[in-house]
């Protein structure tokens, strides 16, 4: 095929304006507030990252008996005798001032040795935090979730509670708030937001012609009225709690679990209380047990059980009891960073060295799981080498049938009764087709893993987390001491353990929860730090809203729509997200939230827009993972046993991203280009790369080449027939705007250029429109159909069409 010339305008369209991601937001950021020795902002970090290590929880690493983590410890009297490390508003006296600037190099604090020097202003802050009185705060994130008085902002930017936290610190800050963003944006935005799809251009049109606030929360409920804002929601929840297609580790051999994807869409259209999607997920076999639960509800709640059993899984020769510790850590892993947002699976070998998780805490965190029937080595099955892509036997499971498919055994159930004590002639001929039949469809039904609860195994304190030490304590179900102790009569449960995480009396999961759809919907939290919300993590810019809106979320009644109508609403979403010199200088990573960010859409949704653009878009919900296009030979190292990808065939091909079939060790390319997780472990933030892969699949990943096609196909069937139209009438379908001038000579010029060169060699053209297997509509003069796919895979590559703004 000849060799496509693509203008350099469409490279750098693509690449240079990713510049400056919030990805790339220090650790601290600057507010220039006058407060400097805020204990949450400016001290507790020095202390966390410098102190810690040597003089915080972990009493096996502490040295000199020093703790610097509470007030108590720091001011009490050192063993040593110099005195106490922290006299309040005395420098002289303070031991830890003392050694932070001793001439001695043997004696200042820090060690050289120890790689944490503090800086010239960072003594200063510390300095300074003395003298003031050395206060220390509860860390924020551990207070208890009070919801704090909206503050008295009086502005006609105002729209909701939202916008008078913002508004008062921009007004502090000496910032206004950026202008509402155009209506093609807005919409756009808002659609990408809550669908993960673009939305129609009669939407655009009628917000354009419309801009009213009132208009546009019409448009937001009909977005959250949608079937695909549970899909779009999924996504996030899938990369939490490590959803995929298959075990892991070496032979990563495929699992069906599809129900369970399913089950977690369902949930989000239904918008179920999200305490009770937790309860579920951790304890829905305990729950599908109790009394009055009938065979329906039953059924949904096996399936969420299966969150306990996506953890990667072994089929490896070696002893069970390795296994079994690995699936117990990550569990611990799991649930403590998609809940709490804490980091408890540092304290696997030893006492955490920041926050107050200890290693017994860890352990008993892991007992709540000791019910669960699992083995440690599974064995598949010999089908697996005969059928490479079939799913073995990974435990317990459920057949989880569709409407259909149990319609049609109730049907059959109901004609081999009605005929089993019938004296009529071929009974038995006819017994034997139903039953095979009946045999074949109930072949055919799904299954998924789910839990199943047996007598719990003993759980012993690991030293160091080693398998083979049986020497420490036992420990029973209990939650981290810090927080108190489950009152419950007997041995706690998976559902007590679910109980407490949406208690009032956990502090993290509803301020983890709000600042995870804060980032949603603004790339940014209102704390940067996603994963982890201890001691080391960033101060939430906004303290008092996100403890605002974690109070909202627990009295909405945990409704998840409800807060994101509210974030979606605000006047401070609607911002555009365009900037000038002076605001990025004072807000350079919008932490004060003076604009709407922009970022690349998620490795689902660039595909996703493709298609729907492309008009091959299939919409149908749920169903087993698809195969769709994947380089040939990408498995040929995937043994063990040797497979080769089973391309879908007919709809499956166009079906929603978040269908592909998710190997973990060989993710689909299309997607590992564009940062989707493996889902080995909790993601809880992805990455956002901007590398010469990304630009190569969408030019020539077969499935953008065929959307390509299939939508320069809709451009000369239903556009006008000049090519200025035409171009106008592609951007409306893929960017939902008009072109401006520049790029409309530009693309001009090029589709004229492709033309005559798709002239000049027919068989180049008829090469280009010839991929995929969607069929070309033949009365389309080959030659002008491959100039258009040509320029549509340039408007495709553009920065724009993979960018929410």
């Amino acid at each position: 095929m000849v060799r496509f010339k693509i203008y350099i305008f469409a490279c750098v369209w693509f690449a240079a304006s990713m510049v400056g991601r919030a990805d790339d937001a220090p650790n601290e950021v600057e507010h220039g507030r006058p407060d400097a020795v805020d204990f949450d902002r400016y001290i507790l970090p020095i202390l966390a990252s410098k102190c810690f290590a040597c003089h915080g929880p972990d009493g096996e690493a502490r040295e000199a008996e020093l703790r610097l983590d509470s007030f108590a410890s720091a001011s009490a009297r050192l063993e040593s005798g110099e005195g106490r490390a922290v006299v309040p508003g005395d420098l002289d006296a303070s031991v830890l001032w003392q050694r932070i600037v001793a001439e001695d190099k043997d004696q200042r604090m820090p060690p050289l040795d120890s790689n944490r020097q503090l800086t010239s202003a960072e003594i200063k802050r510390l300095g300074e935090w003395i003298e003031s009185g050395a206060e220390y705060q509860q860390h924020w994130a551990f207070r208890p979730i009070r919801r704090p008085k909206v503050p008295a902002a009086d502005s006609p930017w105002i729209r909701n509670p939202i916008d008078q936290f913002i508004f008062l610190r921009l007004e502090r800050e000496a910032l206004a708030p950026a202008p509402v963003a155009a209506p093609t944006t807005l919409m756009r935005r808002v659609s990408f937001d809550l669908t993960g799809l673009p939305p129609s251009y009669e939407l655009v049109e009628n917000l354009a012609a419309d801009p009213s606030p009132k208009n546009y929360d019409r448009k937001v409920e009909q977005l959250l009225a949608s079937p695909h804002y549970g899909e779009r929601m999924a996504v996030r929840w899938l990369d939490l709690v490590r959803y995929a297609d298959t075990v892991g580790y070496h032979g990563d051999l495929s699992v069906s679990v599809s129900p369970f994807r399913d089950y977690v869409i369902r949930v989000f259209n239904e918008n179920m209380p999200f305490d009770q999607f937790t309860r579920e997920q951790l304890a829905g076999d305990l729950l599908a047990a109790e009394e009055g639960v009938d065979s329906t509800e039953a059924l949904r709640l096996q399936v969420a059980s299966g969150y306990n059993r996506l953890g990667m899984m072994s089929a490896n020769i070696v002893p069970p009891k390795v296994n079994l510790t690995k699936y117990a850590a990550e569990r611990v892993r799991n649930v403590s960073l998609v809940w709490m947002g804490a980091t408890v699976g540092c304290a696997e070998c030893h006492d955490h060295k920041f926050d107050p998780y200890t290693a017994e805490d860890f352990y008993s965190l892991a007992s709540f799981f000791a019910d669960i029937k699992e083995k440690g080595v599974y064995k598949p099955g010999g089908g697996v080498v005969g059928q490479p892509f079939s799913f073995g036997d990974w435990g317990p499971s459920i057949q989880v049938p569709t409407p259909h498919e149990e319609a049609a055994l109730k049907r059959l159930d109901k004609e081999i009764d009605s005929i089993k004590d019938s004296s009529e002639a071929n009974v038995n001929e006819r017994l034997e087709g139903l039953s095979a039949e009946r045999e074949a469809v109930a072949k055919s039904v799904t299954k998924t893993n789910v839990t199943v609860a047996v007598e719990p195994r003993e759980m012993r304190v690991l030293a160091r987390g080693n398998w083979q030490d049986t020497s420490g304590n036992i420990v029973a179900p209990a939650i981290p001491r810090y927080f108190g102790v489950l009152d419950v009569p007997g041995r706690a449960t998976r559902l007590d353990l679910a109980d407490w995480l949406v208690s009032r009396d956990n502090p993290l999961t509803a301020r983890v929860a709000m600042n995870r759809l804060w980032h949603m919907f603004f790339g940014r939290g209102l704390s940067a730090s996603l994963a982890d919300l201890g001691q080391q993590a960033e101060a939430p810019s906004h303290p008092a809203l996100l403890d605002w809106l974690a109070a909202e979320l627990v009295e909405s009644g945990w409704d998840v729509k409800h807060m994101i109508r509210l974030i979606v609403t605000s006047a401070t979403y609607c911002q555009s997200s365009i900037s000038d010199e002076a605001q990025r200088g004072r807000d350079p990573y919008n932490a004060l939230l003076s604009r709407q960010g922009q970022f690349r859409l998620d490795a689902e949704f660039v595909r996703d827009n493709a298609l729907a653009v492309s008009g091959l878009l299939v919409r149908k919900l749920g169903g087993r993972s698809v195969f769709p296009y994947q380089p040939a030979g990408y498995y040929r190292h995937l043994n063990f046993p040797v497979r080769t990808y089973p391309t879908s065939e007919g709809e499956d091909l166009w079906r929603r991203t978040l269908y592909t079939h998710w190997q973990r060790l060989y993710l689909h390319p299309s997607l590992m280009a564009f940062d989707a997780p493996a889902r080995e472990e909790c993601t809880v933030e992805r990455s956002r790369s901007n590398t010469p892969l990304a630009s190569l699949v969408l030019m020539n990943d077969p499935i953008y080449v065929e959307a390509a096609r299939r939508f320069a196909e809709r451009i000369l069937q239903d556009g006008p027939p000049e090519s200025a139209g035409r171009i106008a009438y592609a951007y409306r379908q893929a960017l939902g705007r008009e072109p401006r001038g520049q790029e409309l000579e530009v693309l001009a010029a090029l589709e004229q250029e492709y033309l005559s060169q798709f002239r000049d060699d027919p068989d180049a053209a008829s090469e280009l429109v010839a991929v995929g297997v969607t069929p070309v509509t033949a009365e389309l003069d080959t030659a002008e159909l491959a100039a258009w796919t040509g320029l549509v895979r340039v408007i495709f590559n553009s920065h724009e069409f993979i960018t929410r703004y």
